[in-house]
């Protein structure tokens, strides 16, 4: 069964805890703090499996995490880092966040293997939080939480040329009488429930890949039918080529057709249509009729080139590859890839914790203060008057009394450790 779309849970793993423990040997009887880093959490990983061609697997299982760092150790023994999850999707598969919507990433190329999500960062050991004044602090760092999100995967199959046009209008024999490939052919609508690829060589030997994708019904910009399952295909396209019954053999108006189909994808993706050159192939020419229709193709589509051909007869096909092949030439060689907009939310820079570890003793924690204090002498004057002044800016100062702290009790900001004074 083909499948192109799931909706999946992704967990990176959360990191290790930092250890509190002490140097206990014989003969040291104080040893100092000897408690080791908690070990990093696993990533979520993505990699391209080329010989996979569906997101069938997807349907079976829907929530994956990867596994969390081990908490550190006595002896300054540093956690285990947590087994990375490696995902294997089809090439051509689009991650999105469910969200936002945005692009996570684009696995467009058969090697691709990507990181989509860190693992938390293990926790640091309390043999770091150790000073000459507290030499052995009873306080190691939690590891950092885990990244949790509902992602999208989206197949979108990667072809030079797709062939577009309603049911059983002949798209599938065009493809098997121009190249390898083998579709199911049957005189019934949706014969076509997959996109079919294959290599096409024309008499000049240019090559290129060709996409039968599955056939249009209005209303598919909103789901209907096969819906977003033929045009999410679409996109990946370089040319586009119309496929009509040019006969009118089941009462339908190709004309007509070609204009539904291009509303339908507009509705969709409206870049589409402008950035992608277009060409109709009038099929089954052979049958009586024909001819008075193509002649309003041409008429009503005069920017197009229309080609009139009989796929089952085999009959003009090499002019129409020629065409495709030109058509070719005006677009980008590059394979068509979707940029990634997604930014992970991290924690707000001025964004802090306080807590009170043991009596008197009271512990900041943020990712801004971590960085001030990184990029901040406080053994000069100049420094420690800047220090002071983050602090109460921030309103550390403000929570730090709100959580009870008196005059001569000690702060610690990561590796500086104060007393308190108004």
């Amino acid at each position: 069964m083909f499948v192109d779309y799931a909706k999946i849970f992704l967990q990176s793993g959360r990191g290790g805890d930092g250890h509190v423990s002490f140097r206990r040997e014989k003969y040291v009887p104080n040893g100092g703090p000897d408690g080791g880093d908690g070990g990093r959490g696993g990533h979520i990983i993505f990699e391209v499996d080329p010989g996979s061609s569906t997101l069938m697997d997807f349907k079976h299982r829907r929530h994956y995490k990867a596994k969390p760092g081990e908490p550190g150790g006595k002896k300054r023994c540093h956690g285990k880092d947590g087994e990375d999850l490696i995902i294997k999707v089809p090439k051509g598969t689009i991650i999105r966040e469910v969200e936002s919507g945005k692009i996570i990433a684009d696995m467009h190329q058969n090697d691709d293997r990507k990181i989509i999500f860190k693992g938390g960062k293990g926790g640091k050991g309390n043999q770091h939080f150790a000073t000459a004044t507290r030499q052995a602090p009873k306080y190691a760092e939690k590891g950092r939480d885990s990244k949790e999100y509902w992602v999208t995967l989206e197949l979108k199959m990667i072809a030079d040329v797709g062939l577009v046009g309603f049911p059983n209008v002949g798209k599938s024999t065009l493809l098997s009488m121009v190249s390898n490939a083998q579709p199911k052919i049957a005189n019934y609508h949706f014969t076509t429930l997959a996109p079919n690829l294959g290599v096409v060589t024309n008499k000049y030997g240019k090559a290129f890949i060709m996409a039968d994708i599955p056939g249009l019904i209005e209303g598919a910009s909103e789901g209907v039918g096969l819906g977003h399952d033929f045009l999410r295909h679409v996109e990946r396209t370089k040319v586009i080529v119309h496929v009509v019954d040019v006969s009118g053999s089941e009462g339908r108006d190709p004309v007509a057709d070609i204009l539904t189909i291009q509303n339908e994808i507009n509705q969709y993706n409206p870049e589409i249509l402008e950035t992608k050159p277009q060409i109709i192939a009038a099929n089954k020419m052979d049958i009586e009729g024909a001819q008075e229709n193509f002649e309003k193709l041409e008429q009503t589509f005069s920017e197009m080139k229309v080609i009139p051909i009989s796929a089952a007869t085999n009959n003009n096909l090499q002019e129409l590859l020629e065409d495709i092949a030109k058509l070719l030439e005006t677009v980008p060689k590059e394979d068509i890839i979707f940029e990634a907009d997604f930014e992970e939310i991290y924690e707000a820079k001025d964004s802090f914790t306080i807590r009170e570890i043991e009596e008197g003793y009271f512990v900041v924690e943020g990712v801004g203060v971590e960085k001030m204090v990184g990029y901040t002498s406080l053994d000069t004057e100049k420094g420690f008057a800047f220090f002071q002044k983050y602090l109460r800016d921030k309103g550390i100062i403000n929570a730090l009394e709100e959580a009870g702290i008196e005059e001569g009790q000690i702060v610690r900001i990561y590796d500086i450790e104060f007393e308190y004074y108004k």
